[in-house]
């Protein structure tokens, strides 16, 4: 069955082109009238009267001494009308070795059009894989649909995925996301043990690789997703005495911001509304142009989300920031037609791929959990307990650091989900934390002072924990009193987002990766407790949400940049952030460390040297909506 196919749009711009420019033997003269008639067979293919210009083209054929060309065009107009068995009894009476050019290969691919509708899938495959094939650019893609196609009817979904994975770039919109769920699909159906051992097989930069993840995350698996390399920063300034933009920055003249001003996301939202327009209204760096910016109230609803889409593309929206949560964004991608690029602020909780033109960016706890395993590897510690709530994103975080952690050779020694924090330890096995356990019911006077002398200190073991302050600090001080001093490693949910010397105390000595703008640590940008002090939005616990928002808008002139140019990445608020394959933006975050109760960079600012200008605004923008963030973090969903 074809479940992807060229637009009939371009599909007779190319029957059209072939007409104009047919092969036709240097010996051999057309007559005017023969001309005439071609060129009113083209039109009647170009008005979408293939039935017409088929027959046309017949009468042609019996009048012509290149009639086999002929009965070529139409037979491929019977194909655009969708009736390719109708040109069987044609393709029948054409002699190969007659036809000139690329009609053989045209020949060719209509037979094994017609061997797949018959269910032939060994006539088609023999037709598409023929060595030694000079392939015009204009009939790659249709090929090797073909041959995919011809692969998967004859069971070769490997194949079938891996030729359908060598379409990928040269498709774009509705063609590029059907296509994309067909790899994912055919893949899903190798199984899979099968894709794990590829996997485990390929290199770092293998193309099917990135396929193979998203298959096996389809199929429940989690998979390991490493740090992306990230090699040069956006925003390269361009050479010349009056240069004001900087390399990549392309942003559209009108842009629509979607985001739920009721409901239980409000807050959120309200923190991610003002963060955006502070970074909007800070880009004053140099006289780039910026959009005019609309808000639409998505309501948090699906309903809302689909109607807000389409309110702002009815009004000019060039590019769709938005909407926030899960439900959301599944509900605009499922749109048979997304005829404006979005920039998501989640990801869809059907797990979809982006369709074509879009791209994705959210806070995702994977992405920590992750980034903790690669941490903890590269200090030596392969052996690793794992003390989480029962939060969801504590489960998320701790799937992706097992995966990560397993694909980076490492080991998770034991895992407990701790749901009582004043006795979080009583159903924690800590016998293979020494030999034998040292377990007091006392804290230790020397506690604070360091490991005492027969203390847990195994070489190379580590504790990775996520969950919420209040639950970290009841559960630091009880593994004190066990006398068990590994070092601790945490998610960015350990941190409040304000300094707390008094109650963070307890949190001493844990590192966990957060968002640069927190701390300052990212050159650029504007300085975190000025912002804070003015919008209650970017203080405290929503001031991640904040450095979201912001981040929102900065990717705005730099998304085509990073999605043409991988290894490319934006300093950004939330992290460093580079796309992926298929649109997703990924975050490289930085790591602090609990020190006299205060929290603190490790090593100082983050050392970028080519920070991207923005721009100053050139029309009124609409003012930002000051909230409090307290209706849950939406971002983090996806």
């Amino acid at each position: 069955m074809r479940l992807m196919r060229l637009s009939r749009t371009a599909a007779i711009g190319l029957l059209l082109a072939l007409v104009l420019t047919a092969c036709v033997p240097t010996n051999v003269r057309r007559s005017p009238a023969e001309i005439a008639a071609a060129q009113s067979a083209a039109v009647l293919a170009q008005q979408g009267q293939f039935d017409e210009a088929a027959q046309a083209y017949l009468a042609l054929a019996g009048q012509s001494a290149v009639g086999d060309g002929y009965r070529l065009l139409a037979a491929e107009a019977w194909r655009q009308e969708g009736q390719i068995e109708r040109a069987a009894p044609t393709l029948a009476q054409i002699r190969r070795p007659r036809l000139t050019g690329d009609e053989p290969l045209r020949f060719d691919l209509l037979r094994a059009e017609l061997a797949l509708s018959r269910h032939d899938a060994a006539t088609a495959l023999q037709l598409t894989t023929q060595p030694s094939v000079t392939v015009p650019q204009t009939l790659q893609l249709r090929l090797l649909e073909l041959r995919a196609r011809a692969m998967a009817a004859s069971g070769d979904n490997w194949g079938a995925a891996r030729t359908r994975a060598q379409m990928d770039e040269q498709l774009g919109g509705l063609d590029q996301s059907q296509n994309r769920q067909q790899i994912v699909s055919l893949l899903s159906k190798v199984g899979i043990e099968p894709l794990q051992q590829r996997a485990a097989a390929m290199a770092p930069g293998e193309r099917m690789l990135p396929w193979i993840n998203e298959a096996l995350s389809r199929l429940g698996v989690a998979v390991a997703r490493p740090q992306p390399e990230l090699q040069q920063p956006v925003g390269t300034l361009l050479p010349g005495p009056d240069a004001n933009v900087r390399e990549g920055y392309k942003v559209p003249a009108q842009l629509a911001l979607l985001l739920p001003s009721d409901g239980n996301f409000a807050g959120a939202s309200g923190s991610i509304r003002e963060g955006f327009f502070a970074a909007y209204f800070n880009a004053g760096q140099n006289h780039a142009p910026r959009p005019r910016v609309s808000v639409y109230n998505s309501h948090g609803t699906a309903e809302g989300a689909v109607a807000a889409y389409q309110q702002a593309v009815s009004d000019g929206a060039q590019l769709v920031v938005g909407p926030l949560t899960r439900g959301e964004v599944a509900a605009v991608f499922s749109q048979a037609r997304l005829p404006v690029p979005l920039l998501a602020l989640n990801h869809p909780d059907d797990r979809q791929l982006p369709a074509g033109g879009t791209s994705e960016f959210g806070l995702l706890p994977e992405t920590e959990g992750a980034q903790v395993a690669d941490h903890m590897i590269e200090s030596g510690l392969r052996h690793v307990y794992v003390l989480i709530s029962s939060d969801d994103f504590a489960q998320r975080a701790a799937s992706a650091f097992k995966a990560e952690l397993a694909a980076r050779g490492g080991q998770v020694e034991g895992l407990t989900v701790v749901t009582n924090f004043t006795a979080a330890l009583s159903g924690v096995d800590t016998s293979g934390m020494s030999t034998p356990p040292i377990i007091d019911t006392e804290p230790s006077p020397n506690a604070t002072a360091g490991p005492p002398p027969g203390s847990n200190t195994i070489p190379g073991t580590g504790i990775f924990i996520s969950m919420r302050p209040n639950q970290a600090r009841l559960l630091m001080p009880q593994l004190l009193v066990a006398r068990i001093y590994l070092p601790v490693f945490a998610t960015s949910h350990i941190y409040t987002g304000r300094d707390d010397a008094t109650s963070d105390r307890d949190l001493d000595g844990v590192e966990f990766c957060d968002a640069p703008w927190l701390f300052d640590a990212q050159p650029g940008l504007p300085n975190h407790d000025d912002i804070a002090a003015q919008l209650p939005g970017a203080g405290g616990s929503s001031a991640r949400l904040f450095a979201f928002g912001m981040d929102a808008w900065n990717l705005v002139p730099y998304l085509d940049w990073l999605r043409a140019h991988p290894g490319s990445y934006l300093p950004g608020a939330s992290g460093q952030l580079t796309a992926d394959p298929f649109g997703r933006v990924r975050r490289v975050l930085i790591w602090a460390k609990f020190q006299n109760g205060l929290a603190r960079p490790l090593g100082g600012s983050l050392q970028m040297d080519d920070v991207p200008a923005s721009a100053p605004p050139l029309m009124p923008a609409p003012a930002p909506a000051s909230s409090s963030a307290d209706g849950g973090d939406p971002a983090s969903q996806g």
